[in-house]
């Protein structure tokens, strides 16, 4: 083998090693993640602040867990973070597997300091089902949202999206108004060995991962179904 053949395969393997470790480190990551949205929902469910939040749930056809946002601010300021959403199907009784999403926002202003909150989006119309199968949208554009607790108003009622979010154990009024929702198309990959779409994992039904059993039984426990 000649010398520039070597260094093409020695390329080809140092690629091949660089995306074999990707694909495991977002496997790893994309698991993580379900366990501490797992810990997000029993810490939702057992707050005795949030029972606001406990009453929606049970009307939810689909939840969006951020284990942790990030709130940085300094002029510039965003929040964002990664995501696992599972939906009920009302056939089976059953919640399904997780799709990953991200979702971030950029705003401009005098704020300082920064926050991680725990978010939880609780979709409540066909609606916004619908967009969560796209692969990108804006909260408050293509979606209505409306920001807990909230009561019996019409803004509660009408809404496709409510969100929940807590600070360091406290409730947090975290906007999300303007936030870009995308699909996580590497951790849905890494996580389920194949490429997929949410519409391949909410709807299809066509992967699974028991290693988000525990997520699932506890989202069915809170919201009774």
């Amino acid at each position: 083998m000649n010398r520039s053949a070597s260094l093409i395969l020695a390329g080809l393997m140092v690629i091949t090693f660089l995306s074999t470790s990707g694909f495991c480190d977002d496997k790893v990551e994309a698991e993580n993640l379900i366990s501490k949205a797992s810990t997000v929902v029993n810490s939702f469910a057992t707050d005795p602040d949030l029972g606001w939040f406990r009453e929606k749930v049970t009307e939810a056809k689909a939840l969006l867990i951020i284990p942790q946002s990030i709130k940085g601010a300094f002029f510039i300021g965003g929040s964002g973070g990664s995501g696992a959403l599972l939906a009920h199907d009302s056939s089976s009784s059953e919640w399904g597997y997780p799709a990953f999403y991200t979702i971030g926002s950029i705003s401009i202003g005098m704020q300082f300091g920064g926050e991680a909150s725990e978010v939880i989006l609780l979709v409540m119309t066909d609606r916004g089902m619908e967009k969560l199968l796209t692969s990108s949208f804006k909260m408050g554009a293509d979606i209505t949202l409306a920001a807990g607790p909230v009561g019996g108003g019409a803004a509660a009622q009408t809404a496709d999206v409510l969100s929940y979010a807590r600070s360091k154990g406290a409730f947090a009024g975290v906007s999300l108004d303007g936030a870009v929702v995308k699909t996580k198309d590497k951790f849905n990959e890494a996580y389920y060995g194949q490429a997929v779409s949410p519409t391949d994992i909410l709807i299809r039904k066509t992967v699974s991962n028991p290693q988000a059993d525990e997520l699932r039984q506890n989202i069915a426990a809170i919201t009774g179904k």
